[in-house]
């Protein structure tokens, strides 16, 4: 295990001389600084009598202050979703085609660990850069809501959990990629394949009916079946985050074939990682 966490150590050393994560960090510190500042709430006995940002009131009738921060929380979830999925991959495709760069690939091979614990470190870096952003954005969120409207819940928390399992997956399929071609563009490319296939695979059902019936339509099903869900996964974190019913048949189900199709493609990954030679 030590192999696997020297390897990821080594990762985030490299994450943390980038500037543009830097400037990531920095961004959504603004981004909730401003909303800290410019959003005011008046809360009475529970219910929010009126909010105003920018100095522009935004809602004035009387509601509970946990139904009017529903469609907050829920868009929040959305946003930390998709958005993080996309920067992930953006920002987190040339890890793995540059630790592969020739003369450092050769370097790490040299070394007294096993190829495997080279994916295996990788993958765990880009995750733990993953879920720190995540949880750095989701729980100043979290923070500035509760402070300024008394209204506390780890549901944001738990939905920003779920974003980095999507990510997971994507990125697993990023990271095979990259034992195939050495080109962080390539990687990008395929990551947002699959996310958008992802976001189809989750309304599967709905998309099938534009296809006829037959040939077309059972060779759709065949494909998004073992794509994962994202978008009900995407979906479900905002039920989540909004603290309303779960619209998903059982997220047990939808979060086990998300984390099996990371699962497999990781394994295809490392199956070709060890077959070849540089």
């Amino acid at each position: 295990m030590r192999p696997v966490l020297g390897i990821a150590g080594y990762v985030l050393r490299e994450a943390a001389s980038r500037k543009f994560i830097l400037a990531f960090m920095v961004g959504i510190t603004l981004v909730l600084a401003v909303v800290a500042v410019s959003l005011r709430l008046e809360v009475i006995d529970g219910a929010l009598a009126a909010s105003r940002l920018f100095g522009k009131e935004l809602r004035g009738n009387i509601q509970s202050i946990d139904v009017a921060l529903r469609p907050v929380y829920q868009a929040a979830a959305f946003i930390v979703f998709y958005g993080g999925i996309l920067f992930g991959i953006v920002a987190c495709s040339d890890f793995a085609p540059g630790l592969m760069s020739p003369g450092r690939i050769e370097h790490l091979l040299a070394l007294p660990i096993q190829r495997w614990h080279l994916l295996a470190g990788t993958f765990l870096g880009v995750m733990t850069l993953a879920l720190g952003g995540t949880l750095y954005g989701t729980t100043g969120l979290v923070l500035i809501f509760g402070v300024k409207a008394g209204y506390w819940t780890v549901g944001p928390l738990v939905a920003g959990l779920m974003a980095c399992v999507g990510f997971a997956a994507v990125y697993a399929v990023m990271l095979t990629t990259a034992t195939l071609v050495r080109s962080a563009a390539l990687c990008a490319a395929s990551g947002f394949a699959f996310m958008v296939g992802g976001i189809i695979a989750g309304h599967r059902q709905d998309i099938s009916t534009f296809f006829e019936e037959g040939l077309s339509r059972s060779a759709f099903l065949a494909v998004t079946l073992v794509l994962p869900r994202l978008s009900a996964l995407a979906e479900a974190a905002g039920d989540i985050a909004s603290s309303t019913p779960l619209e998903v048949r059982s997220l047990g189900t939808l979060l086990l074939g998300v984390f099996v199709f990371g699962l497999g493609a990781l394994a295809v990954g490392f199956w070709r990682f060890e077959g070849k030679d540089y």
